[in-house]
């Protein structure tokens, strides 16, 4: 059986490191480095559909308090932003950035006609599509394709995970996911591996299992390159153990390396807080505070926070009224948060939602995702957004 390797990428559902590696790092397996200045992406997944409104907390509206008696932050709890919002008390990193002019927050953002299964939002805001559309790539893996075009250095991302999210898979390029350098190269390092490379070197290349050894021998000389990169720097700055602390870690070590990747992209929940939600979220987010912490600290003391944007993004907010087991159900629009030192826009960067104007419960989106992604495409990432966001949006401009 016979089978083009760019169909193979496509329907593989095995998007493991061991088999994306290669494509990425065949790239960087030369002498190669980006110059100092380099603009970096880390995208920050909240899994699970975080609750946007006890995040920021409109603690001067009535209209709060009385759909979440129970649920509702008090303002004295609270820190303080403005005279209307303050932000979820175990946020202090981001209450100390807002205050430095270093956190942005958008309000109200999400697509027309949501959708409130995890699983088919979460495809939405990964492909960037419509809630009507299907895609079978995603929005950071368009971008892959549009910049390696003809080049000889293509762009690269990096999950920091076993698995490679939808967002990160393009027609032509894929991201990798990996848990750690270290992981990877001692993984590779096997002679079985070595020997099955050795003996099966001379396969014709459009033979499935010859893609698949050419995979094999790409990763076993490349794998050694990324370990010895994430090497080259060694913080000073003491992270958590907690799996956000690690993952914020590696791409430190990595972006302080200056390693040729654009786009990381991590992952923290679950926030489906339908029941005890306090207990829950206080939890995700002290280990939110404190892996930032370190990770701003980091980037500031090499003088590299200017370069990096740091976009936190949910699938989903919550109903805005509590529910009866101390939590909240699927919702709609959400918040979404931008931490760099080089935002042209700070703090609340549009109007808290209106809890007067509700949809069926739900708050209403006042901004389209599609329109945040195309922002970060062409005003961070400097490329355009043409065949990757579909239709055009006019970015913002916070950065």
């Amino acid at each position: 059986m016979h089978i083009r390797r760019r169909r193979f990428i496509q329907e593989s559902t095995m998007a493991t490191a061991s088999l994306l590696v290669p494509r990425f790092l065949k790239a960087i397996d030369v002498n190669y480095q980006v110059p100092a200045g380099n603009r970096v992406l880390v995208m920050l997944q909240l899994s699970g559909g975080n609750d946007g409104l006890n995040t920021i907390i409109p603690y001067r509206n009535d209209l709060y308090y009385k759909a979440r008696p129970k649920l509702g932050i008090e303002r004295h709890k609270s820190l303080a932003l403005t005279d209307e919002a303050g932000i979820h008390p175990s946020l202090t990193t981001m209450k100390d950035l807002y205050d430095a002019g270093q956190l942005g927050i958008l309000n109200n953002v999400g697509y027309p006609e949501p959708d409130r299964s995890h699983f088919r939002s979460m495809d939405i805001w990964h492909t960037a599509s419509s809630s009507k559309e299907y895609l079978q790539t995603g929005w950071l893996g368009r971008y892959l394709d549009k910049q390696c075009q003809d080049c000889v250095h293509p762009t690269q991302a990096i999950e920091l995970d076993d698995i490679l999210s939808l967002a990160l898979k393009g027609e032509q390029w894929n991201g990798i996911a990996m848990q750690d350098p270290r992981r990877l190269y001692h993984t590779s390092n096997n002679d079985l591996l070595k020997d099955l490379v050795k003996h099966h070197s001379k396969v014709h290349e459009e033979h499935t299992p010859s893609y698949l050894y050419k995979t094999l021998a790409d990763t076993l000389s490349s794998a050694e390159y990324i370990f010895k990169s994430s090497k080259q720097y060694e913080t000073t700055i003491s992270y958590p153990a907690t799996e956000l602390g690690k993952h914020l870690k590696t791409i430190s070590s990595l972006i302080l390396s200056d390693i040729n990747t654009k786009v990381y992209y991590v992952s923290l929940g679950s926030f489906d807080t339908h029941i005890a939600q306090d207990f829950q979220q206080r939890k995700l987010f002290a280990e939110l505070n404190d892996a930032l912490a370190a990770f701003v600290n980091d980037l500031k003391s090499n003088g590299r926070f200017g370069d990096v944007m740091l976009a936190s993004f949910s699938e989903f907010g919550r109903r805005v009224g509590q529910n009866a087991s101390g939590g909240t159900d699927h919702g709609a629009a959400n918040n979404m948060f931008f931490i760099s030192g080089a935002l042209k826009e700070k703090g609340l960067l549009n109007a808290l939602p209106d809890l007067s104007d509700l949809d069926n419960g739900d708050l209403k989106f006042k901004v389209d995702f599609r329109q945040v992604y195309a922002t970060l495409l062409e005003n961070w990432l400097e490329v355009k957004q043409e065949n990757i966001i579909v239709p055009r949006f006019e970015p913002l401009g916070f950065v």
